[in-house]
């Protein structure tokens, strides 16, 4: 039966959803896949992963992750935001040998998979609650610059190679690489005439002032725009020059992506589980599979949640087993890592996506783009791909993420710049891990006992829930999970007055949760918050309690 939420019927799910909802459901798919096409493609081709093999990642998350998914909105398939893990495990397992490091990391990603189903198993989908915004922004942030600094040399036709003749992959290498490439644009003018273009398209198309060509995805414009243009300009690909040892004598100039095989020459076992013999390599990249991609899935779950016009809640638990699910099947068959994808999943409630089958349907027109359109792939030209990541790099790391941490305060800033700079500098374990200790020496710093920064102290009498000590990201959890035993409907009271300081990230939690509750004609009322003063004019920022 159907339920009401805000004052809204909500659609059905399974088979009678697909039903009541098919031509919304269907006309959303397709537009994704509009999206998701080149996005699959490029995402795979920056990953040093075979670049069709994007498109199995999505064909996956569409046709087997949407009927499982504990999530009715959101989109599965290749993230951007994991290309730097992605591409790092190709270079270290396979030692320079790419083929070999994509099949080894395809170990890495399956073994993640299974680790996500159990991650699930144990009720672990508020994992993201316990790493603060300010750290998870400044992750994202880094990944957006790091994007960039690899894109914008494909961008104008040029690779930096290490002394060793080995692709670049380190990110300050590769920034600092950026004047030479700058400074031989005249090398492979037709490629960066090419990659140039597409750049303008990606961030001027959504400026137009026309609303019904703005719907069209600048993915797509690309695309329509930079394969003529190709032609046009006469750019192909030169293959390298070998010996009679089958050395090679002349590296080739490779500006096109090319596809060898067809959808059913590459259905099979790609997996390779030989990385076990690096073991250390293999484990840092199953962690940073298991936990990057988790976090990202769930932060994607929870702002497609409050995009829903239905204000659905998502099961967050079934959703991360759902995702390692299919991380198994696709790291089997050789695709990429998978999460909830933010940029599609938005595109897909924006397009009035009501149901799962709009992910499914998404999935279904990559499928037949496979079986009959892939030749055309041929044509792609890798500078336009590089635009459109250079297009989500921006995003990730836009100059208003500085300024939002600014304004919440300089603590939080802080956070922010130290988890770029160690994960620009290292990688993303590490960088989060340097996010989170800053922020518990702040904490420590602020009074907070070393025993408070993991154990909150509550007591539940009804609906009211009294916390005592410190509310902050770490210790946080327990007392979520118990306001959330309530139904949105009902009236529920937190009781802080008994605290001394709630942090950022609780704020902005409580804040959701407030609108949660509202919207179902429910109440969470914080009682004692009016004791607080916050430490900066942000409504966001730290609070501290008033000296009485």
């Amino acid at each position: 039966m159907k339920t009401k939420s805000n004052f809204k019927t909500l659609p059905l799910d399974g088979i009678d959803g697909l039903k009541e909802n098919l031509s919304s459901d269907l006309l959303s798919g397709f537009l994704v896949f509009l999206l998701a096409l080149p996005l699959s493609l490029g995402i795979a081709a920056a990953s040093d992963f075979p670049a069709i093999y994007g498109l199995i990642t999505a064909m996956v998350g569409g046709l087997i992750v949407s009927l499982i998914s504990g999530s009715l909105l959101t989109i599965k398939g290749p993230a951007a935001g994991l290309i730097v893990i992605v591409a790092g495990s190709v270079a270290e397992l396979g030692h320079g040998d790419s083929n070999l490091g994509w099949k080894l990391a395809l170990g890495a990603i399956v073994v993640a998979g299974i680790i996500q189903v159990l991650f699930g198993l144990l009720k672990l989908g508020s994992l993201s609650d316990f790493f603060p915004l300010s750290a998870v922004h400044g992750m994202l942030a880094a990944i957006g610059i790091i994007i960039i600094s690899k894109q914008l040399h494909i961008l104008l036709g040029m690779n930096p190679v290490t002394e060793a003749g080995k692709p670049m992959v380190e990110p300050l290498e590769l920034l600092a690489e950026l004047k030479n490439t700058f400074s031989n644009f005249f090398l492979h003018k037709e490629v960066a005439i090419v990659g140039l273009t597409s750049l303008a398209i990606v961030f001027g198309w959504p400026m137009l002032p026309i609303k019904a060509l703005k719907k069209i995805p600048s993915a797509l414009v690309v695309l329509i725009v930079a394969i003529p243009l190709t032609a046009v300009l006469g750019i192909h690909n030169i293959p390298d020059v070998k010996n009679a040892s089958g050395e090679v004598i002349t590296k080739g100039f490779q500006p096109l992506l090319e596809f060898k095989q067809g959808l059913f020459d590459i259905l099979t076992v790609n997996v390779s589980f030989d990385g076990f013999s690096q073991i250390g390599v293999f484990i840092k990249y199953v962690v940073m599979f298991a936990l990057v991609g988790s976090l990202e899935a769930l932060l994607t779950v929870k702002a497609i949640d409050m995009m829903d016009p239905y204000k659905r809640k998502s099961n967050a638990n079934k959703d991360l087993m759902a995702v390692g699910v299919g991380n198994i099947v696709s790291g089997i068959l050789g695709g990429l890592p998978m999460i909830s994808e933010v940029a599609r999943s938005s595109a897909n409630v924006n397009n009035g996506g009501k149901t799962r089958w709009a992910n499914f349907f998404h999935g279904f027109f990559i499928l037949l783009f496979l079986i009959f359109a892939v030749v055309f792939s041929n044509l792609i030209p890798k500078s336009a791909l590089a635009a459109m990541l250079i297009g989500v790099g921006w995003k990730l790391a836009h100059p208003r993420e500085f300024g939002h941490m600014a304004k919440i305060g300089l603590d939080q800033i802080a956070v922010f710049i130290t988890t770029i700079i160690f994960t620009l500098a290292t990688d993303l374990l590490v960088g989060i891990a340097a996010g989170i200790a800053l922020k518990f020496i702040l904490h420590i710093s602020r009074g907070v006992s070393i025993g408070s920064l993991f154990n909150s102290r509550m007591t539940v009498s009804n609906n009211n829930i009294k916390v005592k000590g410190v509310a902050i990201f770490s210790n946080f959890i327990k007392v979520k999970n118990q306001i959330l035993k309530f139904p949105y409907n009902s009236h529920v009271v937190l009781d802080v007055t008994e605290c001394k300081l709630v942090d950022h990230s609780v704020i902005e939690t409580l804040h959701h949760l407030k609108e949660d509750f509202e919207s179902e004609g429910g109440k969470l009322e914080i009682k004692g918050i009016d004791e607080f003063k916050a430490i900066t004019k942000h409504h966001l920022s730290v609070h501290r309690k008033l000296s009485t």
